[in-house]
């Protein structure tokens, strides 16, 4: 199966349970305060479903139009509002005959659930997997800049590490890249100096340019041979499997970025390594150097528990208990929501350059594997639940945030707005919503076809 496919499928799985999810939280409460639920629906059925079946008094169907999904209320302005039902005076069943506090509940009912749900797939992926990081300030020697161009922008360089960002600890190496593209300072360990370093505003813009260069902070690694190159200039010169490169032409060097510019310099040259072997030997192998700056050796074969014993960093491993889980799913839910509040405050200021990220499906979509994953997988859909959850109580019209800022305009004031003013407000966020898609979405068609 390719990898797009599995990318597919995995959206949509998730997507749907997302979505089917969302909509209990509507439809739960609203059973509950006797209010009329007349559609049940996952995806839009505009025209005709894909399948529906009534049962009581609710019509449960699957719509053709993948953008969602809605439980159809009697008596709710929306945009599956009947204009002339809503004309007639309200009816005991109908959502607008209900108390303020009852229509809240109902309406933020979707919310709580995404929320709810991430925090209880964080807790699963807690307890079944537990947590395994390098921690931030573990390396032995730094981080190693693989993209001057961009560790220039941020005022890194190799050697460095980054042991906070806006004043918070980073514990994970793997989290530093995140916390900065949202942060505004990081603290910065140079050479046993440590000092306050501001992130440029539109670093996030900067990353954006290319892809592949994003992740341009790596592990600084010795320069240990795997095996020699199939027609390798050096193919009789000696190396071995593990052999450790400690010394070029009497320079010591520990790390291959501290190899790499001494090849540069001799280049169709002839050097001598100094190599380390697994029982303690030293060897001097006379070496040619290739007109790229190689020498016809494949490097790596070890894993990062092989590293970690050999002092390069640490791997902290922590399993947890089913009580101990929850605290962590929690914090982890909250964390990831922070996060995302930070992103969405970068996106909504131009000068960071964030808002031509935004994506729509296909940007969803990438999040996903192209192998099947169900750690990843539960990952992701705990992210997009949060997602959902936080677009879906911003106060726009046609939103349940929207609805929610009406219903508590309403239970402060003791004035409930009309339902004409009810009505184009709908209209005018239903606009909103449309504009947001195509712009998102109209985002991934202009990287797809240019970058």
């Amino acid at each position: 199966m390719s990898p797009i496919v599995i990318q597919i499928i995995q959206f949509f799985l998730s997507l749907s349970l997302l979505i089917v999810l969302h909509e209990l939280g509507h439809f739960i409460p609203a059973k509950i305060f006797k209010t009329r639920v007349e559609k049940f629906y996952l995806f839009f059925d505009i025209k005709f479903s894909l399948f529906k079946k009534k049962i009581g008094e609710t019509v449960y169907g699957i719509g053709w139009l993948p953008l969602g999904g809605y439980v159809k209320i009697a008596g709710m302005i929306d945009e599956s509002m009947d204009t002339e039902a809503m004309k007639e005076e309200p009816k005991e069943w109908e959502f607008r005959s209900k108390p303020a506090w009852q229509r809240l509940i109902i309406m933020l009912g979707g919310v709580t659930v995404n929320f709810i749900l991430a925090v209880i797939i964080y807790v699963g992926l807690a307890f079944a997997y537990g947590d395994e990081y390098v921690p931030a300030d573990s390396l032995k020697d730094g981080f190693l800049v693989t993209e001057k161009s961009l560790g220039d922008k941020l005022g890194v360089q190799t050697g460095d590490k980054i042991i906070a960002v806006d004043g918070n600890k980073i514990e994970a190496f793997r989290n530093i890249l995140p916390e900065i593209v949202y942060g505004e300072t990081m603290t910065v360990v140079r050479d046993g100096d440590t000092f306050e370093q501001e992130i440029p505003v539109d670093f996030i813009a900067t990353l954006s340019e290319d892809k592949d260069k994003v992740r341009f902070l790596s592990y600084r690694l010795p320069f240990i041979i795997k095996d020699v190159a199939e027609g390798s200039l050096n193919k009789d010169v000696g190396f071995q499997a593990f052999d450790e490169v400690i010394k070029v032409n009497g320079t010591a060097v520990s790390y291959v970025d501290q190899v790499k510019p001494i090849l540069e310099a001799n280049k169709g040259k002839e050097v001598v390594v100094t190599v380390k072997r697994q029982g303690g030997d030293l060897v001097d192998l006379n070496t040619k150097v290739s007109d790229e700056a190689t020498i016809g050796v494949h490097i790596g074969g070890l894993t990062m528990e092989d590293y970690a014993e050999r002092g390069y960093f640490d791997i902290k491993t922590r399993k947890y208990s089913f009580l101990e889980s929850i605290p962590a799913g929690v914090d982890k839910g909250v964390s990831t929501l922070s996060t995302y509040i930070k992103g969405m405050k970068k996106i909504f200021n131009p000068d960071t350059g964030a808002y031509k990220e935004v994506g729509g499906f296909a940007a969803i979509g990438g999040l996903f594997p192209e192998s099947w994953n169900w750690p990843v997988f539960w990952n992701t859909t705990a992210f997009i639940s949060i997602i959902l959850a936080f677009m879906n109580i911003l106060p726009i019209p046609a939103l349940d945030g929207g609805h929610v800022a009406f219903l508590l305009y309403e239970m402060v004031t003791g004035r409930k707005p009309s339902d004409k003013f009810l009505e184009y407000a709908q209209m005018i966020g239903f606009f909103i919503l449309i504009a947001l898609l195509l712009f998102a979405n109209g985002n991934d068609v202009y990287k797809w076809l240019f970058k």
